[in-house]
């Protein structure tokens, strides 16, 4: 089954989700000191690509530049990808078939508001196990 919803994920609003990631942290290399948000953002162009059958787990040892670092995201690029998802859920949710991919996408907003700190694993994993993981699997 999550591969059926994967296929139909990534025709309807996977690979253009993805392509924005990719876009975005292309947009970051350029300057040195934005290189960990473009990383940030590979590692979300990857998840929103094929999302079902992966979860988004909290780092252990996250501190203090994680949070500065969301905060400089949320400023630089966290508002405007939030909105993307939200009309990119708003879309998917008009056909029947669309509304899982709706609740989907809407449960990858909190990585995409705040991505530092957080690892992506895939479910049955014994990263997905700990004890820090996120209450929005998909």
């Amino acid at each position: 089954m999550r591969t059926l919803l994967n296929i139909i994920w990534f025709i309807f609003g996977g690979l253009w989700l993805s392509l924005m990631y990719l876009a975005l942290g292309v947009l970051m290399i350029i300057p040195i000191i934005t290189i960990p948000w473009a990383i940030a953002s590979f590692r979300i162009a990857s998840f929103v690509v094929w999302p079902f059958g992966r979860t988004v787990v909290s780092k252990p040892n996250k501190g203090v530049g994680s949070t500065i670092g969301n905060i400089i995201w949320i400023v630089i690029a966290g508002i405007p990808i939030v909105i993307g998802h939200l009309a990119t859920a708003a879309a998917q949710a008009v056909t029947i078939i669309g509304i899982p991919l709706a609740i989907a996408n809407l449960k990858i907003i909190p990585v995409s508001f705040a991505p530092l700190g957080k690892d992506i694993v895939r479910i049955g994993s014994s990263a997905a196990n700990a004890p820090h993981v996120y209450d929005f699997t998909i």
